[in-house]
């Protein structure tokens, strides 16, 4: 189990990461770009994974991780219970997520830097 408390600290952890509001849950974020949040009332996060990167987690236990209802959850947004998933499997998701964000980010700016 890892508390929000404890959620917080290790998304924070990851270089250049921001918290902010959004909706009723709370963000985090590199510049715009979220990679995840918390809703402290439900105990839950949610994660942006890759579609393939969703579907190897969910198979760890799909009622501890499991994709976000609708067409989010089709693009690899991915709900995670705080209240029963163990603090290294949440950082290997967090990780995952937080790359997936800094890469598009690295990415966008090699194109705009080089158009060739």
């Amino acid at each position: 189990m890892v508390s929000p408390r404890g959620f917080r600290s290790l998304a924070l952890s990851f270089e250049g990461v921001t918290e902010a509001p959004h909706f009723h849950r709370t963000s985090f974020r590199i510049g715009k770009k979220i990679f995840a949040t918390m809703d402290e009332q439900k105990n839950e996060v949610m994660v942006k994974l890759t579609p393939a990167e969703q579907s190897v987690f969910s198979e760890i236990d799909p009622e501890m991780i499991y994709p976000v209802p609708g067409k989010w959850g089709l693009n690899g947004s991915t709900f995670i219970a705080l209240r029963k998933v163990k603090k290294d499997l949440l950082s290997d998701a967090l990780e995952r997520a937080y790359a997936g964000v800094t890469e598009k980010k690295v990415n966008n700016q090699n194109n705009y830097s080089n158009p060739n």
